[in-house]
């Protein structure tokens, strides 16, 4: 999976950058600003230990999220009047983008022109984001209509029925709808997943508060989701100077901090938990006396699906599941005792595989 975050000059994207990922990505260099930085940051899940446990594991394998920042452009929006490049391309590949506003005071960080305003911020690289898709679509629609010389009845019949779909996306991208708010078929779906246009994925805003605003970040939550409601947005307040400093804190220690202040759970967590929520995806466990791992997948994957994630000759030779939920796993103490009780079930390969289900896939291959 991988997350994509961006944001104006200023913004202190790049805090939060480091905050999320734990410094994973080493220092900044200003002398590499026009570069990205990737990171990967694991998603802590307490369960790993309790199934390394019952299963006698040698090794806990957490699930992983690839983080990119993208630097901003001077003086300008953080993707620029027209996406292209490397930027476009990493924007394209993301599963998720990230903007990160400026809701802070700063004396030594100059302030924007007219001040600080997180949904003004928002809504600007939400537009850049939408010129961009409407140039990608008239790009095709060019190309379509190029197709037109030359072309037989039947596949004149087909360019004009992708030149009708891909001209009524572009017309409600213009009126302010992004496509992930668009009722659109599974045909056009799975047409426009080709084009990877950037307004098909799911948006998170974070409003990124110093320390004065600690005890307003809800407020601010509940002020931004309302507004950004209609641009399908989910929103989110983190202080991202704090906690980059307190990513650099001995576990203990941070945590002994953290509650002095009355903070809620860490900011890197909540954004991988926004994260995760907005991709709509569950964890599912593999575990042997070899290794627990976690993986992830998107609600409704059958176990078929699950099995192919693992290794597609597992798919292949798919025989069925064994199945248990972590929680009754947890009390049995084993896959012994919960297969004496009952709790471990057989499901066939179209069983949608649920959150925090434990899987042993029997297969011959």
């Amino acid at each position: 999976m991988e997350v994509a975050m961006i944001g104006l000059p200023q913004s202190g994207k790049t805090t939060v950058f480091d905050a999320v990922t734990r410094g994973g990505a080493g220092p900044a260099s200003h002398a590499d600003g026009a570069r990205p930085r990737l990171a990967v940051a694991k998603v802590p899940d307490d369960r790993l230990t309790r199934l390394s446990q019952i299963f006698g594991s040698k090794r806990a394998v957490p699930n992983e999220i690839t983080y990119v920042d993208l630097p901003a452009a001077p003086g300008g929006p953080s993707i620029g009047a027209g996406v292209s490049g490397e930027r476009l391309v990493h924007l394209q590949r993301a599963d998720v983008l990230i903007i990160v506003v400026r809701a802070f005071e700063n004396p030594s960080v100059p302030t924007p022109p007219g001040g600080n305003d997180p949904e003004r911020d928002a809504r600007t690289i939400i537009d850049e984001l939408t010129l961009a898709d409407l140039e990608i679509l008239e790009r095709r629609m060019a190309r379509v209509e190029a197709g037109f010389k030359g072309a037989k009845t039947a596949e004149r019949d087909a360019l004009s029925g992708e030149l009708k779909t891909i001209g009524a996306v572009r017309s409600d991208l213009e009126d302010g709808a992004a496509v992930r708010e668009q009722a659109l078929s599974a045909e056009t779906s799975r047409m426009l997943a080709g084009f990877r246009l950037l307004t098909a994925k799911p948006v998170i805003v974070v409003a990124n508060v110093g320390e004065e605003g600690l005890d307003r970040m809800a407020e601010m939550e509940s002020r931004l989701e309302p507004a950004l409601r209609v641009c399908a947005a989910h929103a989110a307040a983190m202080c991202g100077q704090l906690e980059m400093e307190l990513a650099q804190m001995d576990p203990e220690d941070e945590a002994e901090f953290r509650a002095s202040l009355g903070l809620r759970e860490p900011g890197p967590n909540r954004m991988i938990a926004l994260t995760r929520q907005a991709l709509d995806l569950v964890t599912f466990f593999t575990a042997n006396p070899n290794e627990t791992r976690a993986w992830t997948a998107v609600r409704g994957t059958t176990a078929i699906q699950a099995a192919s994630r693992i290794h597609t000759d597992i798919a292949k030779g798919f025989i069925r599941a064994e199945t248990i939920g972590f929680e009754d796993l947890s009390r049995c103490g084993s896959v012994a005792e919960a297969r004496k009780r009952g709790a471990l079930r057989h499901e066939g390969r179209d069983y949608p595989v649920t959150e925090g289900d434990v899987v042993n896939i029997l297969f011959n291959v």
